[in-house]
């Protein structure tokens, strides 16, 4: 007969995080927390969350180690599900409401055009002037049905969605479209989102023409190659390039850098976006 070791549960540790992350922190959230030195006790600066931490934080004398470690997983999402008494299913319909009301509440509140000539001036200083933003896409990982997985494998053997974003100077998102399959190229999903039907149409941003020599030039968007050449969609030169042609390519990736650093500072601060989402 095998001896069982009797469970001991686990403590869980949680400490409370900031909500002051000022974009300035390019992606590190503001610790404005004091934190214990080494020579502190942790448990000073922190809070048990389970109710019976004092036991577990102390065991008894001569508990086996295997007793205070085994087990540890299956304890938790026992306490939890005791805790909030939730089941999955719960838990998905929870997080479908959750976010139907930020896209119904806050979306339009956050992610809007802003000033534009405040905009374009923030461009020109980088060296592309009469821009009204950056556009570019990333890939967010998921976990798809297995029925379904082919058309959600990506180029880098992952499964994901792609998530395409226009951004202002300062890494600030004013508009989203995200869900499609990562098999999709960025191509067909601009020309499917509202953003295209808009820019497309002269309504997205007001009338502010350039003109370069005897050609008048609309406000436009930077891209990389991956999308075509048109009016109010700048794209770098390919091919051989020639020094005015190297410039030109030069300030447009520069004018670029701002959705690069966007998307950086999405995933730094919500990290679920870095692992495999699972799809509801």
């Amino acid at each position: 007969m095998s001896h069982q070791h009797p469970i001991v549960e686990r403590p869980v540790w949680s400490l409370e995080s900031s909500t002051d992350w000022c974009p300035r922190t390019m992606g590190r959230p503001a610790m404005d927390q004091e934190f214990p030195d080494e020579k502190a006790d942790l448990p000073a600066a922190v809070h048990l969350a389970h109710p019976r931490a004092a036991e577990s934080r102390h065991p008894a004398a001569g508990t086996h180690p295997c007793e205070q470690t085994g087990r540890h997983r299956a304890l938790e999402a026992g306490h939890t599900r005791q805790q909030f008494g939730v089941g999955r299913s719960t838990v998905r319909v929870i997080i479908v409401e959750v976010v139907h009301a930020i896209n119904d509440v806050l979306l339009s509140r956050l992610i809007r055009l802003r000033n534009v000539d405040d905009t374009m001036s923030g461009f020109a200083a980088l060296g592309f002037p009469n821009c009204g933003g950056a556009l570019d896409a990333t890939h967010i990982p998921i976990r798809a049905p297995e029925h379904r997985a082919g058309r959600f494998m990506n180029r880098k053997g992952y499964c994901s969605i792609v998530l395409q974003a226009l951004v202002d100077r300062w890494g600030r998102f004013v508009d989203i479209y995200g869900g499609w399959a990562s098999r999709a190229n960025d191509a067909r999903i601009l020309r499917n989102s509202g953003l295209f039907r808009r820019l497309e149409a002269g309504t997205y941003f007001p009338r502010r023409d350039l003109t370069v020599g005897d050609v008048p030039m609309p406000i436009c968007v930077v891209r990389d190659a991956a999308y075509p050449l048109m009016p109010w969609l700048m794209r770098p030169y390919t091919g051989q390039l020639d020094q005015n042609w190297a410039r030109f390519n030069d300030r447009l990736n520069r004018a670029r850098n701002p959705v690069e650093l966007a998307f950086g500072r999405l995933k730094a601060r919500f990290r679920c976006l870095l692992t495999r989402l699972d799809m509801v």
